[in-house]
């Protein structure tokens, strides 16, 4: 009324239901949820305009700690309002601004004003194209902030550049947990960018999750990785889908596996493992690993001998607990292999992705929505939006702040 701007009956709807709450007593720690693609709710998505509104709002508010105005319109000078948010709101431990069409000079706001944030844990920037420029003042970032604990630069458009400069600093900075990295754009093929993530990881004893998909890789850029976790003694969630891993990387994933103790969850989902990689890992697990939980190997081009092979390390391995096999090639041993782990109880249902049905005697697998990160990108139209069956990897290895 102050300022005689359009209110957003979104945003009104939000902070009513936020009123009836602090009446009720309640104490503080909310997320306030105002995310653009929520489908049961009519949204009119947030624009710079209702932000800067908003951020006015939240400045002195002792309740609110986490804050979700994902997939709106914020854009670069909504930005500028969430870096002064940033700089003046000293209870916020979670902003989600992902998919939000901010750029490099957005990028640069809010990184410089984490120079002097310490209350932050959680950062999502997830799909804003910050690119290399923006990349490279979060890098800088990280040298100074010693609070922040996740990152999240997934689908940033990140460059060689930035991605080798972040890894730089990661070998120093004893903060951050959890670092997502996914789908820079690199040009070359001579992996420079995990050679440098190698070496990061040969020096970090901090990192607990790390998130490389899409990154282009192959057995080589693996074997960098893979080096590095003998020397590793923190990193416990390995993300390395949507790559081009095959059969041969696998070698050296499960060396690493026969020795290195902390990791607990791999995600190999979109590769090319097939069968000779399923083997690979499944005569790790079944004679030397006893640390790891969940495998997801989701979609590559495994036939029935692999599936069989891993299914049969879950007898005699009773960590590994999670396993998803969605997207490969079932034959009728590997129904009846994965039917009768889930029937003995072996397999918990919520634990993999698909489900045993039968048909005129014959057992079948369908899909089930269970996963590492199912709600990644999007979130489920009821029920639990972060439920464990869909954020397995999440659950398993929860890291700092969540949100």
């Amino acid at each position: 009324m102050e300022k005689s701007q359009k209110i957003n009956p979104f945003i009104l709807h939000i902070l009513q239901e936020l009123d009836e709450e602090i009446k009720k007593g309640l104490e503080g720690g909310i997320t306030l949820n105002i995310a653009g693609n929520n489908r049961l709710v009519l949204v009119e998505r947030v624009t710079s305009e209702d932000f800067w509104i908003l951020s006015r709002i939240l400045k002195n508010c002792l309740y609110i700690n986490g804050l979700d105005v994902g997939y709106n319109l914020i854009s670069d000078v909504g930005a500028y309002y969430a870096a002064r948010l940033l700089q003046k709101q000293l209870y916020l431990t979670y902003l989600n601004l992902m998919f939000n069409d901010i750029g490099p000079e957005g990028g640069e706001l809010i990184a410089k004003a984490l120079h002097k944030n310490q209350t932050l844990k959680y950062l999502r920037m997830t799909g804003n194209k910050i690119e290399n420029t923006g990349g490279m003042f979060f890098a800088a970032m990280l040298q100074i902030n010693s609070s922040l604990e996740k990152l999240d630069l997934g689908d940033c458009d990140l460059g060689m550049q930035s991605v080798i400069a972040i890894a730089t600093v990661l070998t120093r900075n004893q903060a951050i947990k959890a670092i997502n990295l996914n789908r820079p754009i690199l040009y070359g093929e001579q992996e420079e960018s995990t050679v440098h993530v190698g070496c990061m990881l040969k020096e970090n004893h901090c990192l607990v999750a790390l998130h490389m998909c899409k990154h282009d890789m192959k057995n080589s850029g693996i074997q960098q990785l893979c080096d590095a976790l003998y020397l590793n003694s923190s990193l416990r969630y390995l993300d390395v889908s949507c790559n081009k891993i095959t059969h041969d990387g696998m070698v050296y994933v499960a060396d690493v596996l026969k020795s290195n103790t902390t990791l607990e969850v791999i995600d190999l989902s979109f590769n090319r493992i097939e069968d000779a990689g399923a083997n690979y890992l499944s005569e790790a697990l079944t004679s030397h690993n006893r640390n790891l939980k969940a495998l997801s190997v989701v979609s590559n081009n495994i036939k029935g001998e692999g599936l069989v092979a891993l299914s049969q390390s879950m007898k005699t391995n009773l960590t590994f607990s999670h396993i998803y096999i969605w997207g490969n090639k079932f034959d009728e041993a590997t129904c009846i292999a994965y039917s009768h782990l889930i029937q003995t109880g072996r397999l918990k249902p919520d634990n993999t992705d698909v489900e045993p049905f039968v048909v005129d005697g014959h057992v079948y697998l369908a899909e089930v929505s269970n996963g590492l990160k199912k709600h990644y990108y999007w979130t489920s139209t009821y029920g639990e939006s972060y439920d464990h069956s869909s954020n397995a990897g999440y659950a398993l290895v929860p890291v700092g702040q969540q949100p």
